[in-house]
């Protein structure tokens, strides 16, 4: 068993025993491994952010956080490919980051069958992108959009003119070639979409703004995509 494979067996078995404790002892004898190598282990799923904890006390031991992860899913190698194939696309992607964490834990969990039908597709199969979100914007506005705060920005309009506005986040909507951010403007007090490849800087705050459904923005407020 290689040490990768490893993790994620002591991610699954942590997950099987909640809300039971597991010792590392009993972790080290069933991977026929040392102690301080199931300790390094825990360590790293620490660091990696899966919710493991270890919680002292008499009969003290290892446990995970359910609420912070879902529970195994019973794939068909064809749905694993499907799943790789789409996350593959979603470093350019809101959440690609996430999506990246994803796709690696997907393809650590895949049978050596499933591996070589993924790499087959990986060489066959590419997607044209024309825009470039810098990492730090595309979070800013996806933590401003999923908690409905302003957000600031320095957006370039079509004829390269920058200006600067506070925005309150609907949603986010993917256009024939572009991400929008769908936002009610209040420089120019209307609701608008800007071309997330277009914002220079993004500003987040914890000034909260009123939630509103995306469907209803766009059916009722006649929102241009450029």
């Amino acid at each position: 068993m290689t040490r990768l494979d490893r993790l994620f067996a002591l991610t699954e078995r942590l997950r099987a025993a909640t809300p039971r404790l597991v010792t590392v002892a009993a972790l080290a004898a069933e991977h026929q491994v040392s102690e301080r190598t199931i300790q390094r282990d825990l360590q790293t799923l620490m660091a990696s952010g899966v919710p493991v904890r270890f919680e002292e006390g008499r009969g003290g031991g290892w446990t995970i956080d359910k609420e912070h992860s879902l529970p195994p899913l019973n794939l068909t190698e064809a749905e694993a490919v499907a799943v790789l194939l789409a996350l593959s696309e979603t470093g350019r992607m809101p959440y690609g980051s996430a999506g990246e964490s994803a796709l690696r834990k997907v393809r650590a969990g895949l049978g050596s069958r499933a591996k070589a039908h993924v790499g087959q597709w990986d060489s066959q199969i590419a997607v044209v992108v024309k825009e470039t979100v810098a990492p730090g914007i595309l979070r800013a506005i996806e933590t401003a959009v999923t908690t409905s705060t302003a957000l600031t920005i320095e957006y370039v309009a079509r004829d390269g003119t920058a200006t600067s506005r506070t925005v309150e986040p609907v949603g986010m909507l993917r256009g024939q070639d572009h991400w929008y951010l769908i936002a009610w403007c209040r420089t120019r007090e209307g609701f608008r979409a800007f071309r997330t490849d277009r914002v220079r800087r993004a500003t987040g705050s914890d000034q909260p703004v009123a939630r509103r459904d995306l469907t209803t923005v766009l059916r009722d407020e006649g929102v241009q995509i450029r």
